[in-house]
């Protein structure tokens, strides 16, 4: 059986290579085209995952069964010429976080089916996440390490079920849409998670996992497993997740510190055949990033700061589009109002950012619009901003644009305009910006520095 990218990752860290690999959470289209012809350009992975509350059984909040997402994913990479050993799909978080208030029982149930859609779809890294009480947990008391680490068994025992059913070509688990080489799946764990999508709350700092508790989560793990008799799957355990002292929220990031995370990083000596995963890395600098893949913070996630690049470009378009409707308005007769119809669209469903924003009505309207914690990402899929983004980009793809024009609100992706390397379109331009930001990636898990900016 072909040995996993990841593994490989692992066993040329043990052999003194100081790599890591980066993961976009995202389901936008033009973010994922810009990760998926950054792996292209640069030789590497696209590792892109869902997310539980994403991508599920019943749609999530895309709309996307795991079978849809993975089918619209490999779709994208086909046409960006990525070869198709180089696309690792994951699922983040992936376990009763969308059913919490329901009995364990039931949320298990639906757990279990999430995992099995997963894995069915072609998935091959599984972030098991149990670490959130259910509904007939007692909601004063923590849940325990050994708690946790039972459900996620639970859960990882169906995955090395279902894969084992695909493995011997059973019709009832075998997606037909997957023709890809089937990977045994590796799997992700731990009990200190941070929250998806960045904190609630502004804070000035965040309390660092200790070594006791990462030893302590181990062995619970370990147990678990080998009680389900699942030693295989937890051998294929590649990473944990821990909180490495990096967050951000709406208004503030808290950045990497090595020196305040020296005494974690440090047990990862007695435990060479795994790595830890560092969720919510977005807006870190690149060499906090670089740090962290260099201490064994290998696996570095980021989401919402791929679709707040996504979302900085529309808004610059958008501007661009404004000053030339103002001074010409034959040229662009009916103008995108981007920004507004965005706010519009925030404003009727709150759903997704009311417990997340808090201040004066100036400040909440200022947050809609320019959170780090990108609420934003939520309405992208909306109709009426669907189809302000399509005005947008049909009104800057028939422009010509003036040189002052570019130079004034896209001096980076004028440069390389100028230098035939970016053609003059709305897309390639989003695309660039974003991939300014993969590129702090890429350049962070690359141990001799060969990857350059693309």
């Amino acid at each position: 059986m072909e040995t996993h990218p990841l593994q490989t990752i692992l066993k040329r860290r043990t052999a003194g290579e100081q790599v890591g690999i980066y993961s976009a959470c995202t389901a936008h289209p033009l973010v994922l085209e810009a990760v998926i012809e950054a792996a292209r350009d640069s030789g590497t992975y696209a590792l892109i995952e869902a997310t539980a509350n994403q991508v599920d059984q019943f749609g999530g909040y895309t709309g996307m069964t795991p079978a849809d997402f993975a089918q619209f994913v490999r779709r994208i990479a086909t046409e960006a010429g990525l070869p198709a050993e180089r696309l690792i799909l994951g699922g983040d978080h992936l376990g009763s976080l969308v059913w919490h208030d329901l009995p364990e029982a039931q949320a298990m149930a639906n757990a279990e089916e999430l995992i099995r859609a997963y894995v069915q779809a072609g998935f091959s890294k599984i972030h098991l996440d149990t670490s959130m009480r259910l509904g007939d947990d007692d909601p004063e008391a923590s849940l325990s390490d050994a708690t946790i680490a039972r459900r996620a068994a639970q859960l990882a025992a169906v995955a090395e079920e279902t894969f084992a059913k695909m493995q011997a070509g059973s019709s009832d688990a075998c997606n037909a849409d997957f023709d890809g080489e089937r990977m045994a799946p590796v799997y992700v764990i731990g009990s200190e998670v941070p929250v998806p999508g960045g904190a609630h709350d502004n804070e000035e700092s965040v309390s660092i996992t200790t070594p006791e508790h990462f030893t302590q989560t181990y062995e619970a793990f370990k147990t678990a497993f080998m009680q389900q008799g699942l030693r295989d799957a937890f051998e294929r355990i590649v990473a944990i997740v821990v909180q490495p002292g990096v967050e951000f929220s709406d208004e503030t990031v808290t950045a990497y510190n090595r020196a305040k995370a020296a005494a974690l990083t440090a047990e990862l000596a007695h435990y060479p055949d795994i790595v830890f995963e560092g969720h919510s890395t977005d807006y870190q600098t690149r060499d906090h990033l670089r740090q962290m893949v260099e201490d064994g913070i290998a696996i570095l996630k980021v989401g919402p700061a791929l679709t707040f690049a996504l979302r900085e470009a529309l808004f610059v378009l958008s501007d661009i589009e404004d000053a030339i409707h103002q001074t010409d308005p034959e040229r662009i007769p009916q103008p995108s109002n981007f920004k507004q119809v965005l706010l519009d669209a925030m404003r009727a469903d709150p759903q997704y950012w009311e417990q997340h924003y808090r201040g004066t009505d100036e400040e909440i309207e200022h947050k809609l619009l320019y959170s780090l914690s990108d609420r934003c990402r939520y309405y992208l899929a909306n109709p009426a901003v669907q189809d302000s983004i399509a005005v947008l980009l049909d009104n800057i793809d028939s422009l010509y644009m003036p040189d002052e024009i570019s130079e004034a609100h896209l001096p980076d992706q004028y440069q390389r305009i100028k230098e035939g390397k970016l053609p003059l379109s709305a897309s390639a331009l989003i695309k660039s910006h974003i991939k300014d930001r993969i590129t702090d990636y890429l350049y962070a898990v690359d141990a001799v520095g060969r990857l350059q900016c693309i």
